[in-house]
């Protein structure tokens, strides 16, 4: 039997990370290694192909047509090498996550999709945790998180999932008491629902609505978003929201009040610390997230 020789699987990772995150500087902060050692890996697969992969310009480094070609050909193979190896596996721990996730991202979002998740993979299992701070924990009790922040803390691996935007969501029978357009008499009777831990979304939509200075008749905190939409459901309150919770909730007791659309300041992030993309189930979860566009 001839054995054919193998090009440098190093290298390989480093070629598909760096058109996996369209980036050549986040595949080397993935990897652990300095701009210069990625490049020098990638020159490496380029001189055992015969090919030039990318284009090199300053900082930046744009994948040539071989390269597309070459990469649709072996990239395949590479996730089908993956799956064999896992196939083959009697260490479970290997493939166990330890994840933390916002209760309302896990039940709209995420645990819809992860049946794909599992069958792509069916050895990784994931040990999934709604408790708080869930970013001070990374690295520690949790291997990986999904965060709604306004940006994560510098020494993280973050992908950012999102771009929102804050509604006021509403009981329609409230809204319709309150009107089409915003009267800030009527609205300094209401109570309003806010996130605890997300006190700039009510800001930013009082600012859209010129409304800086309203000072509602109470302000109800909470530690849910699961709560804050039902609480709305209820007439309890006005809830500060996302438009994708309203939408993806598909509640019809619930509308969005004025139908105003404001930007949001917190957006979902992935986060991980980058050298725990060097294992195997958080870079599985990783690379899933990033494709499913959740």
């Amino acid at each position: 039997m001839v054995i054919r020789r193998l090009p440098p699987l190093r290298a390989l990772e480093a070629f598909a990370r760096t058109v996996r995150l369209g980036s050549a500087r986040a595949a080397a902060d993935e990897l652990g290694l300095s701009p210069s050692a990625l490049s020098r890996r990638i020159g490496n697969l380029e001189s055992f192909v015969g090919k030039k992969l990318f284009t090199r310009a300053r900082q930046s480094m744009k994948l040539t047509d071989e390269g597309q070609a070459f990469y649709e050909s072996v990239n395949p193979h590479l996730e089908a090498l993956a799956r064999a190896v896992e196939s083959q596996s009697e260490n479970m721990s290997l493939l166990r996550l330890r994840l933390g996730v916002l209760p309302l991202f896990g039940s709209q979002r995420l645990f819809p999709r992860l049946s794909e998740l599992r069958a792509s993979h069916p050895l990784l299992h994931i040990d999934i945790d709604t408790g708080p701070h869930i970013e001070d924990r990374v690295g520690d009790t949790l291997d990986a998180g999904i965060i709604l922040s306004r940006g994560p803390a510098s020494g993280l691996h973050a992908v950012r999932l999102d771009y929102n935007r804050v509604h006021a969501i509403a009981n329609r029978a409230i809204a319709e008491a309150l009107g089409a357009e915003p009267d800030r008499d009527l609205l300094a009777k209401q109570t309003f629902l806010i996130h605890q831990e997300l006190p700039a979304s009510f800001e930013a939509w009082k600012a859209a609505l010129s409304l800086h200075d309203l000072e509602p008749a109470a302000i109800d905190h909470y530690d849910s978003g699961q709560l804050m939409l039902a609480a709305a459901a209820q007439g309890l309150g006005i809830a500060i929201m996302h438009d994708d919770h309203l939408r993806r909730a598909a509640d019809p007791r619930l509308t969005n009040l004025y139908g105003v659309e404001v930007e949001s300041p917190y957006s979902y992030w992935f986060v991980c610390r980058p050298t725990a993309l060097e294992e195997r189930p958080v870079r599985i979860f990783h690379d899933w997230l990033v494709r499913a566009e959740l």
